[in-house]
């Protein structure tokens, strides 16, 4: 069996990048296990994310057609982290709604990197 276990972003500012993730997750289930150098790893149950800057250098850029879904425990939690993702500088990419049979919303961090929480 194979299944996800981590996911990592790029970023061009960590400071603000993690800003708007510390935000984001508080209340949640994802806890901050480790900021150092140019990786900063968050984890719960059985999933990690992260934010890295490029080890090649380079800028690092939102892929098209990337997204990374966090699927939650409620449409209320969805609701939840989607208005607090605005409120801290996200960008609206699909308001909450119920979407192929799933209560979902969208939206863009500072990076322009695309997120998805779905109950």
């Amino acid at each position: 069996m194979m299944k996800m276990n981590y996911f990592v972003l790029g970023t061009n500012n960590m400071q603000l990048a993690i800003q708007f993730y510390d935000k984001l997750f508080e209340g949640s289930k994802m806890n901050k296990m480790h900021s150092e150098g140019r990786m900063t790893l968050w984890a719960g149950d059985d999933f990690m994310f992260a934010l890295a800057e490029p080890f090649d250098g380079e800028d690092a850029t939102a892929g098209n057609g990337t997204m990374v879904g966090f699927n939650v425990d409620s449409a209320s939690e969805v609701e939840r982290l989607y208005n607090k993702a605005l409120v801290i500088g996200g960008v609206d990419e699909g308001s909450p709604k119920i979407r192929s049979g799933k209560f979902s919303a969208y939206v863009r961090d500072l990076d322009k990197n695309k997120l998805c929480f779905f109950e």
